[in-house]
C-alpha cells in the first residue's frame, strides 16, 4: 500500500527566488465523499489519476495511487469531474532532504499559497524554512477537494 504522509503550511514568506521548477496544475474530481477522492490531474503536458483514502486523526497519512495516464485521457476525463476546477502553479524547493510544494492558488481560490512537505514516516524531522506559516496539517477546510465547494475568496477574514 502507498502511503502519504505529509505536513501542509499556510506560506507568509517569499518563496519564489528559492524554486528550482514550477509548472501549472489543473485538477478535477471524479467522485469525493467520506474522506476519499477520485481525481484526474493536468500538469503542463502530463496526465494523471490519482485515488485517496481517508486521512488518519491526525491528518498527516492518507492512502494515495496515482498513475500517470495520456493527457489525451486526463483531458476527457476533466468533462465528467464534478463541478468545479482546481487551478494553481506548484513551486518546488529543495529544503535539506525533502522538496517542498508550494501551490499557489488561482481562480476562485486566489491570495492562497500553500506548502506541503512529504515525510516519510509521521514523526521524521525537517527544515522549517522562514516562508512557512501556520501549519494546517489535517484541517480539511485546506484540502483541494473541499476547495472546490468552498472556494478561499469567500471565506471570513477571520477563519484564514
Amino acid at each position: 500500500m502507498s502511503l502519504e504522509i505529509e505536513r501542509k503550511f499556510i506560506v507568509t514568506g517569499e518563496y519564489k527566488s528559492k524554486a528550482f521548477s514550477h509548472s501549472h496544475i489543473q485538477q478535477g474530481y471524479i467522485a469525493k465523499g467520506n474522506g476519499r477522492t477520485v481525481r484526474v490531474r493536468i500538469r503542463d503536458d502530463k496526465g494523471y489519476l490519482t485515488i485517496k483514502g481517508p486521512s488518519n486523526i491526525a491528518g498527516l497519512a492518507r492512502y494515495e495511487f496515482e498513475k500517470e495516464i495520456p493527457l489525451a485521457d486526463a483531458q476527457d476525463l476533466m468533462r465528467i469531474c464534478l463541478p468545479g476546477q482546481i487551478d494553481k502553479y506548484r513551486w518546488l524547493i529543495h529544503n535539506g532532504k525533502h522538496t517542498i510544494e508550494v501551490d499557489e492558488f488561482l481562480g476562485e481560490n486566489e491570495g492562497l499559497v500553500m506548502a506541503e512537505i512529504e515525510l516519510a514516516s509521521e514523526d521524521e524531522e525537517y527544515i522549517r524554512p522562514d516562508f512557512l506559516g501556520k501549519e494546517v496539517t489535517g484541517d480539511r477546510r485546506y484540502y483541494n477537494s473541499h476547495l472546490i465547494d468552498y472556494p478561499y475568496r469567500y471565506w471570513p477574514d477571520e477563519t484564514k
